[in-house]
């Protein structure tokens, strides 16, 4: 029982931290509301529960073969990373015109926990603490801790979203808090270079 309550302490301390994926369910929570922020909340919690297992599977030691796969994924997160950083600069910051801005989806929330350095970080420190005697059990209960303790993370920064949609109501106000998540954002990038 103790090794379900540090696993739960280990998911909890690496899902509610700051992060590209919080800072995007945070900005989605304002900029569209909390249930449509939880399209990219399912996604990332799915996205990531997916990458951990596959961790435990044997995914990272493939791509320490293969050294390409890993700078390529490296990359490749850079550049999803500064796409949300422009996409959130750029928005006009007006809450009415959502039909030009899409809304979070099941599929970037997942793609953006594979993008996401820290995620990759999370799953092979966890895989490699709790389930590195290859214990499949192990890794199975871990999944499923991550599973409920990731979501509900996640969510509580759509929620804070929300809480601060009433208070960025006027466009400018908006305006400054994008650009604001997209400077949080950017900055992350650098501590990848």
């Amino acid at each position: 029982m103790s090794v379900l309550a540090s696993m739960a302490g280990f998911a909890v301390a690496a899902s509610i931290t700051p992060g590209p994926v919080n800072l995007v369910a945070l900005a989605s929570g304002v900029r569209f509301g909390f249930r449509a922020a939880m399209w990219h909340v399912s996604g990332a919690t799915l996205g990531f529960v997916l990458l951990l297992l596959l961790v435990g599977h044997g995914l990272y030691a493939l791509m320490e073969r293969i050294p390409l796969l890993a700078v390529s994924t490296k990359w490749a997160g850079i550049v999803f990373l500064l796409y949300m950083a422009c996409r959130l600069a750029l928005d006009d910051g007006r809450l009415g015109s959502d039909n030009t801005v899409r809304r979070p989806s099941i599929w970037a929330g997942a793609v953006m926990q594979w993008l996401n350095p820290k995620a990759w970080l999370a799953a092979v420190a966890g895989v490699g603490v709790y389930c590195g005697e290859g214990d499949g059990l192990r890794l199975w209960q871990f999944a499923a801790i991550y599973l409920v303790v990731c979501y509900l993370s996640v969510a509580s920064w759509a929620g804070a979203g929300l809480f601060l949609r009433q208070h960025l109501q006027d466009a400018r106000r908006m305006r400054y808090f994008n650009r604001a998540m997209a400077v949080v954002i950017a900055l992350s990038i650098l501590a990848l270079l």
